[in-house]
């Protein structure tokens, strides 16, 4: 009886040896040093919660953590909204359609980074293409990133179109499981598209739903090299979102006590956002 308990530990224990020295011993690290006043090129001093305390009178904190709460209340509904209309098009029978669906999906499967330099040289305000094209078209040109009201709105948009691809996919493989003789029965019965799609295609959907909702919101919350390589945080910090921050206090100040405490708020974010999803899910 003994031997056979132990049999499920003996299977995990690679796997838990991983998550030990990847995650959880890193996670533990960062947190003994948002205890410290440290940094890489001095000596470091305990100070206990000191970093937490100078957090909630830290402004730029705050405006990083309502630059990222922006960032994710408009990518998250909307990649997901453009994923599912464009699931519902491109899984009817339509000519190019696996071409239509390739040609979406691309995105998501190039480097971030790679993204990044093609945005960032799309929107550049001297020699961008877009820009380009509006003086084609007699237009003024648009400083999509060297301006605070546009380099956000253009972050944004660079993000949806990485993002959108992924959601696409998602449900368009959740909408192969949905019964055709349901659509069918409710077809006969005389019911329209969007009844069909309210209250059959909808509810079957909800599983895609909510772990789209799940893995977009964890992205957004850690977002950093897309935002790096385009704007940098700038201008006027109006892109710095927390994992910017995060690399600014640590790498810029050399402030790796304070940057650890920051690190350590942001997970507690992310744990309770996830859990009260889960929670739901649950009751659900």
């Amino acid at each position: 009886m003994r031997q056979h308990s132990r049999t499920p530990w003996l299977f995990l224990s690679p796997h838990l040896s991983i998550f030990s020295v990847f995650i959880l011993m890193p996670v533990l690290a960062i947190f003994v040093l948002s205890l410290f006043n440290w940094n890489l090129l001095g000596g470091h001093r305990f100070i206990g919660f000191g970093n937490y305390a100078e957090i909630w009178s830290d402004r730029q904190f705050w405006h990083a953590l309502g630059n990222t709460l922006l960032f994710s209340a408009v990518i998250v509904p909307s990649t997901m909204a453009i994923g599912l209309a464009l699931a519902l098009a491109l899984n009817r029978p339509i000519p190019g359609r696996n071409f239509f669906r390739a040609a979406m999906y691309l995105p998501t499967v190039i480097s971030s980074v790679v993204s990044a330099i093609i945005a960032a040289w799309i929107f550049d305000d001297h020699y961008g293409i877009l820009n380009a094209l509006l003086a084609t078209l007699g237009l003024h040109r648009v400083p999509w990133l060297s301006s605070t009201h546009f380099a956000m709105p253009t972050i944004i948009l660079t993000t949806i179109w990485l993002r959108v691809g992924l959601c696409m996919v998602v449900y368009l493989a959740a909408l192969q499981d949905v019964p055709k003789e349901l659509l069918d029965a409710a077809a006969l019965d005389g019911a329209s598209s969007w009844s069909r799609f309210r209250y059959i295609i909808w509810p079957l959907l909800r599983p895609s739903t909510n772990f789209l909702l799940l893995t977009n919101l964890i992205y957004v919350l850690h977002v950093f090299d897309l935002i790096y390589v385009m704007t940098g945080g700038g201008p006027a910090f109006s892109t710095t979102v927390m994992v910017q921050y995060i690399f600014d206090a640590a790498f810029e100040e050399q402030r790796q006590g304070y940057a650890s405490a920051i690190a350590v708020t942001l997970c507690l974010i992310l744990m309770s956002i996830t859990s009260l999803m889960l929670l739901k899910r649950k009751r659900a």
